[in-house]
């Protein structure tokens, strides 16, 4: 594991379905990722989601939970990203 990882940004979109927060939060809870925030809305049948979440005590390693979480996206029929928060700071500065 990376330490001091930090935050960590992850967006969930697709289809509307039964479970896809909780097995996106189950997930991430046995990977030992702290949800800090979390929004979702429903539109016109398409489900999106992002959360705020602290990595620094993740059991695996970013590259690791970013594969799994596009693996588990691909089974629930939906797209899930994992992204760095200084991607987003960084891009502030552009």
């Amino acid at each position: 594991m990376m330490p001091g990882m930090g935050k960590s940004i992850i967006t969930v979109v697709g289809r509307d379905q039964v479970g896809i927060i909780a097995k996106v939060c189950t997930y991430l809870a046995e990977s030992n990722v702290n949800i800090l925030d979390i929004s979702q809305t429903i539109v016109d049948g398409f489900f999106n989601m992002m959360m705020i979440c602290d990595s620094n005590n993740a059991s695996k390693d970013f590259l690791v939970l970013s594969e799994e979480l596009d693996e588990l996206g691909h089974s629930l029929g939906c797209i899930i990203k994992l992204q760095r928060e200084e991607i987003f700071d960084s891009m502030q500065r552009i």
